[in-house]
């Protein structure tokens, strides 16, 4: 399958059929047994659709979008029984973006219950596989989006990012996946922006290029800035404070190599994890108190209730001092001597997919549901942009490097990505 830029510029040019593409797309997402595309629309309306496209960068290109992004029409789940029949009236800003744009919205991308957990799977369209071992996690909450790139059922992807979610998914599928500056990519207007700045829509693709033609797309005020030769510092896994899998940083130190030098922690790694979940249990409750009734508390995974439960226990003064540190880490990243941090983008590869989470990591017990994946707090922590760039196999699972920046300096990921997919082209391989 071509890249999406160059599928594009052959349907803008009238060498490609997009009421072909339509059918084409269709048949590959109705022959994949991955479940990564769910809630899809009726056939013939698509071919209809694509018969005449609206005009715009994405124009035909047929796309899902996550099923946690509202689209109207189209039935959103957020991966929850209460909303198995929801479809919106109107679209969240990331589908109207694309429609805008020209795409032609077929259906859903799967994800884990309100996108809790990076292993997608939900009790209304089921468990995600992986297209390079299907025993295993796709990863998440974009999982449905990271398989389906994977295995050539879609050219690009939208994704969203509040723990790892555009990062854990697109190293464990092989894929390109981008959590933007916070703010960069326009959110729907409820809520305070300020306060908790935590989640964030990004693109995910399989080549640097497509990624940032999505970003172009979705943050209509991203600028490409000219590329540079940033300093590198190497994390590995924070001073022994991250436990990783065997193979996971070596595949990273591979990918970095004369790219990086190591760095020492700037800050304790359990200070960010306290800051981190009180943070995010705090959003998630806000979030959740309008729709929890026991009948909805009934419905939902233990994930949730954990987050909820901690949530609604905590106090001003909790929120305040997780804030405070959260202000420290801010000013530490920032007077840092390098100008990208790298860590890996998971800290083990695509586990068994009956299991909820890994229940430990190189011998060490993971106390959370979300442990596990630590490695991605320092960059949602503060809301600045971080990169997931494919590195390698290790016993034919793929990982990838997260490389993260500072606030408004997504172009210098893209460019590094670019640099690193030109030396080792790894997302050019295909799942079989």
């Amino acid at each position: 399958m071509t890249d999406a830029a160059s599928l594009l510029s052959d349907l803008a040019a009238g060498r490609h059929d997009p009421r072909a593409l339509m059918a084409d797309t269709l048949d590959r997402i109705a022959g994949s047994d991955l479940n990564a595309v769910v809630s899809l629309r009726n056939r013939d309306d698509l071919l209809a659709e694509a018969s005449h496209p609206r005009p715009g960068p994405l124009s035909g290109l047929p796309m899902a979008v996550k099923d946690l992004a509202d689209t109207a029409g189209i039935r959103t789940t957020y991966g929850h029984p209460t909303f198995a029949d929801h479809v919106p009236t109107a679209d969240g800003p990331t589908a109207a973006a694309l429609r805008g744009a020209g795409a032609i919205l077929i259906g859903k991308t799967n994800t884990p219950e309100f996108g809790l957990g990076s292993h997608t799977f939900n009790s209304v369209h089921g468990t995600t596989l992986n297209p390079w071992d299907r025993t295993r996690s796709a990863g998440g909450s974009s999982g449905g989006a990271g398989a389906a790139l994977a295995a050539r059922l879609l050219h690009l992807a939208d994704g969203s990012d509040m723990m790892g979610s555009l990062r854990n998914p697109a190293a464990w599928n092989n894929v390109f996946g981008l959590r933007p500056t916070h703010g960069l990519v326009p959110s729907a207007p409820v809520g305070d922006p300020v306060l908790h700045p935590l989640s964030t829509d990004g693109p995910m693709a399989r080549t640097p290029d497509d990624l940032e033609l999505l970003l172009r797309v979705l943050a209509p005020s991203y600028r490409a800035d000219a590329p540079r030769a940033p300093r590198i510092g190497w994390l590995a896994d924070w001073g022994g404070a991250y436990p990783m899998e065997e193979g996971v940083l070596a595949l990273c130190e591979a990918a970095l190599d004369g790219l990086a030098d190591p760095v020492a922690p700037p800050m304790k790694a359990s200070d960010l994890w306290t800051s981190w979940t009180i943070l995010r249990s705090f959003a998630i409750w806000q979030k959740m108190k309008p729709l929890w009734t026991d009948a909805f508390a009934a419905a939902s995974k233990p994930a949730l209730h954990w987050e909820v439960e901690r949530g609604r226990m905590l106090t001003l003064d909790d929120v305040t001092r997780a804030s405070a540190i959260r202000a420290t880490w801010a000013r530490r990243f920032d007077a840092m001597e390098v100008d990208v941090i790298a860590l890996p983008s998971a800290q083990c590869f695509a586990f068994d997919a009956t299991l909820d989470w890994p229940d430990a990591i190189g011998g060490v017990p993971m106390d959370t549901y979300h442990r596990w994946m630590e490695v991605v707090v320092p960059a949602s922590l503060i809301g600045v942009p971080a990169i997931s760039v494919p590195v390698g196999f290790h016993h034919d699972l793929p990982m990838g490097v997260q490389l993260i920046a500072r606030r408004g300096r997504d172009s210098d990921l893209i460019h590094l990505a670019r640099r690193m997919h030109a030396a080792r082209p790894w997302a050019d391989r295909v799942p079989s």
